[in-house]
């Protein structure tokens, strides 16, 4: 064992086959290591290599970091940041500019809670899928198809399956599962339950869907079939006419009796599986959009007494006061309205979570991401035409124009605050011509078909045009999302802030605008900005969880290589074995710069010998 020592926090490998492993990251981006006769960056090469997801629960990273601005104590992270703002304010042609700090306390409860998750749709293409994807994972299964082996992963989460840069050490930058930041559910440790129009169980349920490979299912329809959803609210009004047959497994009652009913299973669920918290999410077909009527939905008080009267409240907004009523946070995966005023309000009366609207999971987050390259990049889209066909239950429902409807103004507005942010391009209240088209096919089943076409202005009068094709295997690209939203939420709950000069710690707002990236019409708290544009939302999650930890937004700028001589200190910390490493030298014997190829830098031994 040799101890080095690399730039940035003290990540602590947890686990029998890991310990004696680590790395210590250091405020000022120095990073400590310990390990087995292994340089930082082989070894994280290697673990990430050899890394399996279905044995993540005996192998996880801890990030510990060496600073006086943050303490760990058994119950908490603690951690005091500094939050630097801008504010700006026009006096006749000139842009005041005053940049702002306000100190900021973070506390982060370290213990994870056993989790429950209770989906209203279970029985649908997303319940069986995410289901038995965590269950395909937990048992860590193989299956072979005709490309050859496959084993389970979780590839499609931003928290399992993607990284984050902490620092740079002796080889590069050092970069960490998302999921190792902080402490965190993981989602083999995630208990499910829910609710379906229909009765049959998940292991029939899977085999409808026809989302997994035949011989995987083989070896899930065991397990699967075990589960059952509980009976849920059916009113025909607010879904296609066409799920009329799939209803075999309904609540009766008047609405407050299955609001009830709800809230009973809610804690049935909670004393039998012993969990400690309890999350609820929407998977359930899209609903038409719900009109906001006065003296029925306007404020908590009265929507609560719209339920108790019988009046029109919609299914997913009937599982939300439940939800919220049992202090259980509460997402909405769909498009619908389901969070009319009087459920925001109820929410922020209760101090729960509710999140949403609508998974953004193919065709969306392309077009979040390609309207935000295009636009910071001084080209000015001005048609944005999207086609869809499909042909799985989603796409049944979504063939009534009503659903379609819902759909249509979620997909729509996935461009506005990218489009606003560039009064170059667009006059007020300018922005490009946009249409969605869905198709119901059901030859094509959960493999959805998506067509793009992105027309933009470029340089003195040109047209530049862009065609995409995407298939999207709906409920594979759905279920990470899921697992997000609710690990999310869940990580939320526990993260506490305090402003300087307070004196209590307060939570984040109710509406948790921080699951915009996972959603294609974000909630936001009234009067806060929207942001669609992927690369600000991945940025929010990410520098709110390294503010948690005491260490300062990624900003990306790397000054270090963009001198002619480095300002940063020489690691000089090392152990004895390895006190003769050196930077690398910008420069060759006779103090010429050495020649770039390419933008990197060519060896020194190399560039001597010219």
């Amino acid at each position: 064992v040799r101890t080095v020592s690399i730039p940035a926090c003290y990540i602590t490998a947890t686990g029998s086959s890991l310990i004696g492993r680590g790395l210590r990251i250091r405020q000022k981006t120095t990073i400590q290591a310990t390990e087995l006769h292994h340089s930082a960056s082989s070894f994280q090469r290697r673990q990430l290599e050899n890394y399996s997801l279905s044995d993540s629960a005996a192998m996880s990273l801890n990030v510990q970091i060496n600073s006086p601005n943050v303490k760990y104590t058994d119950a908490h992270i603690v951690a005091q940041y500094s939050y630097q703002t801008t504010s700006v304010r026009q006096e006749g042609g000139t842009l005041k500019v005053t940049p702002r700090s306000t100190d900021l306390t973070f506390r982060t409860e370290r213990r994870v809670p056993r989790l429950g998750v209770m989906l209203v749709g279970w029985g649908g293409n997303n319940g069986t899928t995410v289901t038995a994807a965590v269950l395909a994972n937990k048992l860590g299964l193989t299956w072979r198809t005709k490309t050859g082996e496959k084993k389970a992963n979780y590839f499609g989460s931003l928290l399992q399956s993607s990284t984050v840069c902490l620092g740079s050490g002796l080889e590069g930058e050092v970069n960490v599962p998302f999921r190792d930041l902080l402490p965190m559910v993981h989602p083999n440790d995630i208990v499910f339950d829910g609710w379906d129009i229909s009765a049959m169980d998940l292991g029939s349920a899977m085999e409808r869907a026809q989302v997994l490979d035949w011989s995987l299912q083989e070896q899930l329809r065991a397990h699967m079939s075990r589960f059952k959803p509980r009976p849920s609210v059916y009113i025909p009004g607010f879904i296609a006419a066409n799920q009329e047959s799939r209803a075999d497994n309904v609540l009766t009652g008047t609405m407050a009796e299955q609001l009830e009913q709800i809230r009973a299973d809610i804690r049935d669920f909670r004393q039998s599986s012993g969990v400690d918290k309890i999350i609820i999410l929407w998977t359930a077909n899209t609903e038409r959009f719900c009109e906001i009527i006065p003296g029925v939905n306007d404020t908590a008080q009265n929507l609560l007494a719209a339920i108790q009267a019988g009046a029109e409240v919609s299914p997913s907004t009937l599982f939300a006061v439940a939800s919220i009523l049992e202090g259980c946070a509460y997402i909405n995966g769909s498009p619908q309205n389901t969070f009319v005023p009087g459920a925001v309000e109820l929410a922020m009366q209760r101090g729960v979570f509710i999140g949403g609207d609508d998974f953004k999971s193919g065709q969306t987050k392309i077009k979040s991401v390609l309207v935000d390259f295009l636009v910071s990049s001084g080209i000015k889209p001005t048609s944005i035409v999207s086609y869809n066909h499909l042909g799985n239950n989603d796409g049944k429902n979504l063939s009534a124009p009503q659903q379609f409807r819902s759909k249509e103004i979620s997909k729509s507005n996935v461009v506005d605050d990218t489009v606003q942010s560039n009064p170059i391009l667009y006059r007020p209240g300018e922005k490009p011509d946009h249409c969605v088209v869905i198709k119901y096919v059901p030859y094509v089943g959960d493999s959805k078909r998506a067509m793009d076409e992105y027309t933009s202005e470029i340089m003195m009068g040109g047209i530049n045009t862009i065609a995409l094709h995407n298939t999207c295997e709906d409920s594979l690209l759905a279920s990470p999302i899921i697992l997000d939203l609710v690990i999310l939420t869940e990580l939320c709950q526990r993260i506490n802030i305090r402003p300087q000069g307070e004196k209590d710690f307060q939570s984040f707002h109710s509406v948790l605008a921080l699951l915009s990236f996972l959603c294609k019409a974000p909630l936001v708290p009234s009067g806060t900005p929207v942001v669609n544009a992927f690369f600000r939302q991945r940025a929010c999650i990410e520098n709110i969880m390294r503010a948690c930890i005491g260490l300062p937004p990624q900003n990306h700028m790397l000054l270090e290589h963009k001198l002619q001589r480095d300002f940063l200190p020489l690691h000089t910390d090392y152990g004895d074995d390895v006190t003769t490493l050196k930077k690398a030298s910008h420069i060759n014997a006779n103090q010429r710069f050495v020649p770039m190829t390419n933008g990197i830098y060519a060896h020194e031994d190399t560039a001597c010998a010219l």
